[in-house]
């Protein structure tokens, strides 16, 4: 299991337990981090394989995982379970993802320093072999899937434009159901 999914040894063992339950559920499992502070927080983001999720899915994962974590019990404080879909700037935590997203604008941290550095900032150019290739001002590089201790989307409007239209293609953004827009000057646009 990759770092980029689950970080820690905690994390990789709650997603070896809840792994088979949400793919069984037809899902995958894009990340798990159990965070600290007052209360845990287990955060679980899941897609379906094509990619989105919606609420009422999230509900279900999370019945489900709270009935095998309850059985399994691997962890001895209190927590507060989340289970989200990875959002618009999404962490990209498969080498799938890298090669879904080309051509957006990503940042990517390498656990280790890299020609000076740990941080890049680019457009994806895609996967070669166990390569993920980024357009940075300096060219195309490639950086080792391995390498790679996080990785995300950056929010920008081709972004959102993309995301509303893909969620529109699939039927799931349905414009009928927005209310009207009341402009300025007292006119309803749709």
């Amino acid at each position: 299991m990759s770092d980029l999914i689950a970080k820690t040894a905690i994390d990789r063992r709650i997603a070896e337990i809840i792994g088979p339950v949400i793919e069984d559920m037809g899902f995958e499992l894009v990340r798990v981090r159990l965070m600290g502070g007052k209360t845990n927080t287990l955060q679980i983001m899941a897609e379906r394989p094509a990619g989105g999720i919606e609420v009422d899915e999230c509900a279900e994962i999370s019945n489900a995982v709270s009935a095998v974590l309850d059985v399994e019990d691997p962890l001895t404080d209190q927590y507060v379970l989340e289970v989200s879909s990875p959002g618009i700037d999404r962490p990209l935590t498969r080498l799938k993802d890298f090669e879904m997203y080309e051509g957006y604008e990503v940042k990517l941290e390498t656990s280790e320093t890299i020609d000076g550095r740990r941080r890049f900032k680019g457009v994806l150019a895609g996967v070669e072999g166990d390569e993920v290739l980024v357009n940075v001002t300096e060219g195309t590089i490639g950086l080792q899937y391995d390498w790679l201790s996080e990785a995300k989307l950056v929010l920008t409007d081709d972004l959102i434009k993309e995301m509303l239209k893909a969620r529109k293609d699939a039927g799931v953004l349905n414009e009928t159901s927005f209310d009207e827009i009341e402009t300025e000057d007292g006119s309803q646009e749709d």
